[in-house]
């Protein structure tokens, strides 16, 4: 049995980690082996702690997709919640994975920076923090994502991934 990632994208304050939440909730409900890896979470778990500088970013996307990819061919369907803000790093998580979906989580940059759950885009703005991606970097969206959200309580993006590891459940029993 093969797994799959759904790696969800996203400006900071979008939200990714609702809508990841939300989805392994579903997911689990049906009885479907899922897990959520939050970028934030995972992050914070590694040892010695990746940099924000462009090498430390690169290595971090990098072990976030290696890690996802092992979980999914061992069945799991991984739900990843992280800004991932180069399309670069996205392409590699699609390379490794055994299959994988994009969500881009579609939200205004000023709504965002309005949310600020996290206080990312006052540390920013008060240079606290820097290279913040959609203040200080650049956030290159999906071309064409296979789902687009419109913030963590979208339903409609929620209901289409949780059809989506239905077929692949159901794939994966016929052998396909």
């Amino acid at each position: 049995m093969t797994g799959a990632v759904v790696w969800i994208t996203g400006l900071p304050s979008s939200g990714k980690s609702t809508l990841a939440e939300r989805a392994r909730r579903a997911l689990v409900g049906e009885g479907r082996a899922s897990c959520v890896l939050d970028g934030d979470e995972v992050r914070g778990a590694l040892v010695p702690s990746p940099g924000y500088d462009p090498e430390g970013r690169g290595a971090f996307y990098e072990t976030l997709a290696r890690l996802a990819a092992l979980l999914a061919r061992q069945g799991m369907i991984v739900i990843v919640a992280a800004t991932a803000h180069r399309r670069a790093y996205r392409e590699r998580a699609r390379a490794l994975a055994p299959r994988l979906v994009e969500v881009f989580v579609d939200v205004a940059p000023a709504t965002c920076r309005a949310r600020d759950a996290k206080g990312l885009y006052r540390a920013s703005g008060a240079g606290d923090v820097g290279a913040l991606p959609g203040a200080d970097l650049e956030y290159e969206a999906p071309a064409s994502p296979e789902v687009v959200a419109r913030g963590g309580e979208d339903e409609a993006a929620l209901r289409v991934i949780v059809d989506m590891a239905r077929a692949w459940s159901a794939a994966a029993e016929a052998g396909a």
